[in-house]
């Protein structure tokens, strides 16, 4: 494979590559680079929006290069500020490992166990101690830190920025000098972060690295960031037919953006699929080969023909129509009631209508049966209801 068509695959689903002319001297000179992904464990469990920068672990994985699954454990108890408004609350010790463990466990439904290194920055970072904390901070300056648009953001406005969440971007920076990065990937969040490791590691004697951002996936909504919070997200370990339906109730524009960056399908056989949806041909159709791959994935070609199966049994048959119609809430304090949600919809005539449709178990969400009448669901998340046999609406919540 030539070093064109290698950074060709490289390439596919990246969002930026600095510098790329230094990715291409270092696959010259024809040595396994290694590759450093950091995740936070900050929750239990991981979505699909975190696999957009597995799935390019895998890649280089493939390719013969050193994978690092970095797990920041030192740093998740620092909290990562990149993007909020707010200082992050800390999370315990205990958090940190209990999710870690669940990390370890689900990156090898995509990445080969026995080529993966999986790291925790504690090792080096309980070592570096008070004092090499004080001069790893002393190489970097407020001013520097305030070029970052969040900081920035925060100090203009007066909100609070506490002193050790400037300390978050110097221990991600010198994470890539103690394990001697060639690249780091990461979410097109963290790409100031990730500049810092280059600066660190050239005050190091390094060779600084390759910086490759990934974009951030939406969730199934198609607009805001794929996050557990607002609802949108697809779990790596939800059960195959909640994985296969939350795929399915997507949009079709969204879809070939999950084909870019979920599939593992050649550029080719997408650019074919794309075409023949150009054609006529039913994007629906297209939306099952994505929606059995990804379950696949997760669990196995069995449990993804099952999950086919059954979403026809639910959908097909009757229950779903090609026009179904999308529609959009205003949730104007962050969630709403299934009942008045229903009523806004126009799926059912009153809220007294709702909670009966629910106490006779013909409300369904993204073909599963709801009966809790308490159920709010929050801003942020797209899902397909179903009152009785006809009445279906795609409802977004904003």
């Amino acid at each position: 494979m030539t070093n064109k068509t290698i950074m060709d695959e490289l390439k596919r689903g990246t969002d930026e590559i600095l510098l790329e002319d230094e990715l291409n001297q270092r696959l010259d000179e024809g040595r396994p680079l290694r590759i450093k992904a950091g995740f936070d464990p900050t929750a239990p469990d991981l979505h699909i929006g975190h696999t957009v920068l597995i799935n390019k672990m895998h890649q280089f994985q493939e390719l013969g290069h050193e994978v690092i699954f970095l797990i920041g454990d030192f740093t998740g108890m620092i909290g990562d500020p990149t993007g909020k408004n707010a200082t992050r609350p800390a999370l315990t010790r205990d958090d940190v490992i209990d999710n870690a463990r669940t990390y370890e466990q689900q990156i090898y439904k995509i990445l080969d166990p026995e080529k993966t290194l999986v790291m925790f920055n504690s090792s080096w970072m309980n070592d570096l101690g008070a004092a090499g904390l004080i001069q790893l901070a002393a190489r970097h300056t407020v001013a520097r830190m305030l070029e970052r648009d969040d900081f920035n953001k925060r100090y203009s406005t007066g909100k609070p920025i506490a002193i050790h969440e400037f300390l978050y971007p110097l221990v991600q920076g010198y994470d890539s000098v103690a394990i001697k990065a060639d690249v780091e990937l990461g979410g097109t969040d963290q790409k100031f972060n990730m500049l810092v490791g280059r600066e660190l590691q050239k005050d190091y004697g390094q060779k600084p690295q390759v910086v490759m951002t990934v974009p951030i996936l939406e969730g199934t909504d198609g607009v805001n960031k794929m996050s557990k919070s607002l609802g949108n997200y697809i779990g790596i370990n939800d059960k195959p037919d909640e994985q296969f339906g939350k795929i399915m109730s997507i949009s079709d524009e969204l879809m070939w953006r999950y084909f870019e960056l979920l599939s593992f399908e050649s550029i080719g056989k997408i650019k074919a699929c794309k075409k023949n949806v150009d054609e006529g041909a039913n994007p629906r159709d297209i939306k099952f080969e994505l929606a059995k791959e990804l379950v696949a994935r997760f669990h196995s070609k069995r449990e993804a023909g099952l999950a086919m199966k059954n979403f026809i049994a639910r959908f097909q048959k009757g229950a779903m129509p090609d026009d179904m119609p999308e529609k959009t809430i205003i949730a104007s304090d962050g969630s709403m009631a299934i009942a008045n949600l229903l009523k806004e919809a126009g799926l059912t005539a009153s809220t007294s209508e709702s909670f009966r449709m629910l106490k006779q178990g013909a409300v369904k969400i993204d073909g599963e049966r709801v009966e809790d009448r308490n159920l709010k669901l929050g801003a942020g998340s797209s899902h397909v209801f179903q009152v009785g046999k006809r009445r279906i609406a795609r409802i977004t919540i904003t």
